[in-house]
């Protein structure tokens, strides 16, 4: 079990439906991260960016993405966690995956597709969360759209970290801004925001705002550029305050029924 959990947060521009050079530039900017690093987060639909168009995705490029994962989890010693156009048979997913050091891995399927963009007709939705261990640190992962909707993120597993990955475009960047602090003080967890910079193939610009939150509301990290951003997440800090400030002691208990 650890103390602290080191993460780096990749936020870059991405090559349009280019699993192949996007593997490649992700490559050139892992080979910087520092060996102390835990666990790396890369942007939602890492190697494609955010298409409505997965059919144009060669459908063993999900597994050659997992395995491209697996390796540098090993060789990084490091977690290694971002979302993927994943296809299972005739169906599209948008499949984010946190990958272990040792290679293996788990997945979750981003519960709220983007109706605005089409999402919703393009992929099949989730509808199971994911909570998973990793060096002591309960770690809840979710993609984008996720984070607009409060009762699906609500802490009532005591996670220690809430994460998203996301291609939030900048006409709305303010509730991206928002909406991570208010996650974080609201579950008493870290949160952490990974989103991309530059143009998209359909136009649409990204100014990253790619940050983490204290389970304050404190910002630890923040970027609008081109960068590696790295935070350190300390346990006794969710510990301690919990314990003074009780507040998710008091939170109301409901049950959802889909």
């Amino acid at each position: 079990m650890s103390k602290s959990l080191n993460i780096a947060l990749i936020q870059t521009p991405l090559h349009w439906e280019d699993p192949v050079n996007n593997r490649k530039m992700f490559d050139e900017k892992l080979a910087t991260i520092p060996s102390n690093v835990d666990v790396i987060v890369l942007p939602e639909m890492f190697t494609s960016g955010f298409t409505m168009n997965p059919g144009n995705i060669e459908p063993s490029e999900g597994e050659i993405t997992v395995d491209w994962m697996r390796a540098l989890a090993k060789d990084k010693d490091s977690a290694v966690v971002g979302s993927i156009v994943f296809q299972k048979e005739d169906k599209f997913y948008n499949r984010l995956f946190f990958v272990y050091p040792d290679g293996s891995f788990k997945h979750y399927d981003k519960k709220h597709t983007f109706t605005l963009a089409g999402e919703d007709q393009a992929y099949e939705a989730g509808n199971e969360k994911l909570i998973l261990d990793y060096k002591g640190f309960k770690i809840c992962p979710m993609i984008c759209y996720d984070l607009r909707f409060p009762v699906w993120s609500r802490n009532s597993e005591d996670y220690d970290v809430l994460m998203y990955v996301a291609n939030w475009p900048k006409k709305r960047i303010a509730a991206w801004d928002t909406l991570l602090k208010a996650r974080a003080i609201e579950n008493m967890a870290y949160c952490v925001g990974v989103n991309r910079v530059g143009l998209d193939g359909a136009d649409f610009e990204y100014t990253g705002h790619s940050a983490v939150y204290d389970v304050l509301g404190e910002q630890l990290c923040y970027s609008e550029k081109e960068e590696v951003l790295y935070a350190t997440l300390d346990k006794a800090h969710i510990e301690d305050t919990r314990k003074q400030l009780r507040f998710l002691e008091d939170r109301d208990h409901f049950s959802l029924i889909e």
